[in-house]
């Protein structure tokens, strides 16, 4: 019987970056081919020249982007510009490139020409320079596949959840300045991305889930005497979803909350969830997005334009968020 190998449209990021240099390594990895299939937007000029700065050499070896090994596919973006980007600055052109390339990757995948979407990085700067106004991928893509409600940004520490120790990391406010996060907090919110968390874990696998909701202040708000976020919004929502039948247990004291085993920790904002979360797991970190009618999933690093184009990129965080994208879209 024929195992089904999903097709994964990946972008190759902003050109300046080291985006590109780590979806050519991709591109020639055995085992990543027997899980999934490659179909990648970008441009060919930028491919050859990363490939040449990189010394990426299968590439090199009478194989051409038009010809690539293991049944992967290259769908051709143009880019005027690719001969003249200078590796490791912030160019507006690259962002009009990268939005290109999302904007045809993300119709193809709601079209179903491909299973799942996984991203290379972006640089923010570049991509307000381009004109998109919306702060971060996350955004960008519910606008493109017209989202009924926010999405929800997550991260896995490894692929396969057998091997992970640490939880998945949901976030109910993303990129938001923390001077806003408070007046961002309400019940519903909270509820909305404790549903996704656990769906999210459903769809790792975890029959079960057991969800740890972390407090907003120190101390839990020490009985409210350092705010009352908890009382408020917080232990609400959690009583709610309790009474819904889901494993939920919190507020959590945010400084000790992941020393103990949880299947997924919903933090209240961005970096009370990923300092931790990075700390365990920079290099197999994988951000996927709950939320959205489609599967999309990224590396857990940005652009590093201080060593693109030089050939030392590690690709471990790669290659786990297109491992997982693979699992998402077998198990759907």
């Amino acid at each position: 019987m024929q195992t089904f190998r999903p097709r994964l449209a990946v972008t190759l990021g902003d050109p300046a970056g080291v985006g590109p240099e780590l979806v050519l390594r991709l591109l020639a990895d055995e085992q990543l081919a027997a899980q999934c299939q490659l179909v990648v937007y970008g441009n060919d000029s930028i491919a050859m020249r990363v490939a040449e700065a990189a010394r990426i050499s299968f590439l090199s070896q009478g194989v051409s982007v038009g010809n690539l090994p293991h049944g992967h596919e290259w769908v051709d973006i143009p880019f005027p510009e690719a001969l003249k980007i200078v590796p490791g600055r912030v160019q507006e052109s690259c962002g009009r490139h990268a939005l290109a390339c999302i904007e045809r990757a993300t119709r193809d995948v709601i079209e179903k020409r491909a299973d799942a979407l996984v991203t290379a990085p972006i640089n923010k700067e570049t991509m307000h320079l381009a004109g998109v106004t919306f702060p971060g991928h996350t955004e960008l893509l519910a606008h493109l596949t017209n989202s009924p409600s926010e999405p929800c940004m997550a991260f896995v520490a490894d692929s396969d959840r057998e091997k992970s120790a640490f939880p998945m990391v949901s976030l109910v406010t993303i990129h938001e300045p923390l001077a806003k996060v408070s007046s961002l907090l309400t019940i519903e919110r909270i509820e909305r991305v404790i549903r996704l968390t656990h769906d999210g874990c459903l769809k790792r696998g975890i029959a079960q889930p057991h969800i740890g909701v972390l407090a907003f202040n120190p101390h839990a708000g020490e009985g409210g005497l350092f705010g009352d976020e908890e009382a408020r919004v917080i232990q609400p929502a959690i009583e709610y979803m309790r009474k819904e039948g889901f494993q939920v247990s919190g507020p959590l004291v945010p400084d000790t909350a992941f020393l103990t085993k949880y299947d997924a920790v919903v933090a209240m904002y961005h970096d009370q969830g990923l300092i931790p979360f990075k700390m365990a797991a920079f290099d197999s970190g994988v951000n996927v997005t709950l939320g959205l009618p489609i599967i999309r999933t990224s590396p857990d690093h940005g652009t590093a334009f201080n060593i693109a184009w030089q050939g030392v990129a590690k690709p471990d965080s790669f290659i786990h968020a297109v491992k997982l994208a693979a699992q998402m879209a077998t198990q759907r």
